[in-house]
């Protein structure tokens, strides 16, 4: 990708790097207000029908994955002007949605430092292996990775594992403040749970809360997945991995219906987002379609994504996604 074309795309998305008050403040009231007002509904509709409840519940935890959007532009400094605002908001979104903001944040930022490199795989991704390093693996690894990239695994047992049990816990060498911030936000949690179940008992909550969480986290982690794990991806080694290339090439335009776009926070143009993560999530579609050059960037819809769930291992050779049934091909050539 030429030099002329990075100077291009950052000027056409610089005049939609600015966050807009008046528009953060009303994502905060349109996406809040009715995923509280959901999850009481969900509590109340338990006395008429518990399939009323479950689909509140689904409402709900589409409104629980907009809340982590607006947590995720707090964490790169893009839903306010002021970093001090975007600490506190997303300390907030943070609690409603299980995840500490120093930890997430420096993981995500070490994403987007290293997203598409294959020399700088482990923080905030996927576990990914080439077709050579799968094949030289143990019997263990290979084993462990196959249960890691299995769909079901992957979808159910995933949002428990990351969401609720890894969230908890600090890195290795996280700074005081990233600490103090994990520390607090499992206390608050702590706090608030107990609240909720000494008004109206465990078993209530857990009946709206565990719906609302595993819808809301499989959507999470399919949505991770999907912008990232698709044929025709960008992943290169150190030397030769471009930061526009990954962005642009390596990032999905994973474009959704409307109602769906809506309550993703726009996060399906996330090439956009990988561009440059300072544009607020309220402003990717118009910075989309105002760029000429991000047309062309790989299109994803519901009904082709649907064909990654089969892509397990990267082919450098060939530059694509494969599945486990391609090795048997290469190894025959």
């Amino acid at each position: 990708m030429s030099k002329q074309l990075l100077v291009r795309l950052k000027k056409e998305m610089a005049p939609y790097e600015k966050a807009e008050l008046r528009k953060s403040i009303w994502q905060l009231i349109n996406t809040l207000l009715p995923f509280f007002g959901l999850w009481y509904l969900a509590y109340v509709s338990m006395e008429i029908s518990y399939l009323l409840t479950l689909l509140l519940s689904v409402i709900g935890a589409g409104f629980l994955v907009r809340i982590f959007i607006i947590f995720h532009d707090c964490c790169h400094f893009s839903f306010f002007k002021s970093k001090k605002a975007n600490r506190i908001v997303g300390t907030i979104t943070g609690i409603i949605t299980l995840f500490p903001f120093s930890k997430w944040q420096h993981d995500h930022a070490i994403h987007h430092a290293t997203s598409s490199n294959l020399d700088k795989r482990g923080t905030g991704d996927i576990w990914l292996l080439t077709v050579d390093e799968y094949r030289d693996a143990s019997i263990l690894t290979k084993i462990a990775y196959r249960l890691y990239r299995n769909p079901f695994v992957m979808l159910v047992f995933g949002p428990i594992y990351s969401f609720l049990i890894v969230n908890r816990f600090n890195r290795k060498g996280a700074k005081r403040k990233e600490r103090l911030n994990t520390y607090f936000t499992n206390g608050i949690i702590v706090l608030l749970y107990g609240l909720i179940i000494w008004l109206i008992g465990w078993q209530a909550f857990l009946l709206v809360q565990v719906p609302i969480f595993m819808i809301s986290g499989t959507a999470g982690i399919w949505l991770f997945y999907i912008q990232h794990t698709f044929e025709q991806s960008y992943f290169e080694v150190d030397k030769k991995w471009e930061f526009v290339r990954a962005a642009v090439e390596g990032s999905s335009y994973y474009r959704l219906p409307k109602v769906l776009q809506w309550l993703t926070g726009n996060i399906g143009y996330h090439h956009v987002h990988h561009l440059s993560p300072r544009v607020p999530n309220y402003k990717l579609e118009k910075a989309h379609s105002q760029s000429e050059a991000l047309q062309h960037a790989p299109l994803i819809t519901l009904a082709t994504s649907l064909k990654a769930l089969k892509f397990r291992l990267w082919d450098e050779k060939k530059g694509n996604f494969v599945g486990y049934g391609a090795l048997k091909e290469i190894n025959r050539s």
